[in-house]
């Protein structure tokens, strides 16, 4: 059930006329990978590449993110990649706040969906849609936890191809996914044994 809402609102996605874009974009670009993902990429915009295959991360950008993966031993097929806004702006410029609120409910229906367990923010404008007051710069390679979920924060891979000293401060930082991915597995299990435990306890009450 869960692929087929995932695959239906893709195709809302892809005729979404919500906001200007719509009418620049060659195609809209809603994101792809499992839909039983642990980790969920989440990136800015689509870029040329992007637009023109209707697929996340393809460009030299997602040739870099492929290397990072990589790195810590996961697959694109293993992990959902998405963007805080699913068409390209003209030229490649900053997405504006009202491009990013009209594509909010699709964001928010993705992880509603997919659940990941951590999730992984690129660059300032994904940082900024969970936790609009931070920095990138201050808190690039953090883990943190809100409601249940996990989060680290990286620069943008594309980052690295216009800032080259920027290329090992996030090959470093990745690495802290497989570590932040254990420590989301863990505190499930042991939220899942919790309840295990009070449930039998609960029915015992209820016999007497």
């Amino acid at each position: 059930m869960k692929v087929s809402e995932l695959e239906d609102l893709h195709g809302q996605i892809a005729t979404c006329p919500a906001c200007d874009l719509c009418k620049s974009r060659t195609h809209a670009v809603p994101g792809e990978g499992a839909a039983n993902a642990e980790v969920m990429l989440v990136g800015e915009g689509p870029g040329f590449h992007e637009d023109q295959q209707a697929r996340p991360f393809v460009g030299p950008a997602g040739h870099f993110l492929d290397e990072l993966l990589s790195s810590v031993g996961l697959r694109r097929s293993e992990v959902y990649i998405t963007n805080v806004v699913k068409c390209r702006p003209p030229q490649n410029r900053d997405p504006l706040p009202a491009e990013i609120e009209a594509c909010r409910r699709h964001l928010e229906r993705q992880i509603d969906l997919i659940k990941p367990r951590l999730i992984v923010t690129l660059g300032r404008y994904s940082l900024a849609w969970f936790f609009p007051k931070d920095s990138i710069s201050k808190v690039h390679g953090h883990l943190r936890q809100r409601d249940g979920r996990y989060f680290v924060h990286m620069y943008h891979p594309a980052a690295a191809l216009h800032a080259g000293n920027l290329r090992s401060v996030i090959m470093e930082d990745f690495l802290k996914v497989p570590v932040a991915l254990a420590q989301a597995r863990e505190a499930s299990q042991t939220a899942a044994a919790a309840t295990a435990a009070v449930e039998p306890a609960a029915e015992q009450m209820r016999l007497f």
